[in-house]
């Protein structure tokens, strides 16, 4: 059973290092042409701590971020996840 377990565990390891690796490859390709980096409108809010523990939010704007076409982060967040994500709170 132990055996049948690591090799399952192994396999999975080396799936998930060659879908990584093609989705690398398929990235460089796209930055080759020009079209590996996209860009994302995030809304930005500012969160200052008040008295009470209570919080004052604050809109600063909308900022444009970089986003790599790509599953995995690649130098910068992937634009799929990106894009589901448009608020930043610092």
């Amino acid at each position: 059973m132990k055996r049948i377990v690591w090799l399952v565990l192994r396999l999975l390891l080396a799936a998930i290092v060659l879908v990584y690796l093609i989705d690398w490859t398929a990235w460089r390709v796209k930055v080759a042409r020009g079209t590996g980096y996209g860009t994302v409108q995030v809304d930005e809010y500012l969160s200052t701590p008040l008295k009470g523990n209570k919080a004052e939010y604050d809109f600063m704007g909308t900022q444009s971020h970089t986003c790599s076409h790509s599953l995995f982060p690649h130098r910068a967040a992937p634009c799929w996840w990106l894009a589901r994500h448009t608020s930043h709170w610092e």
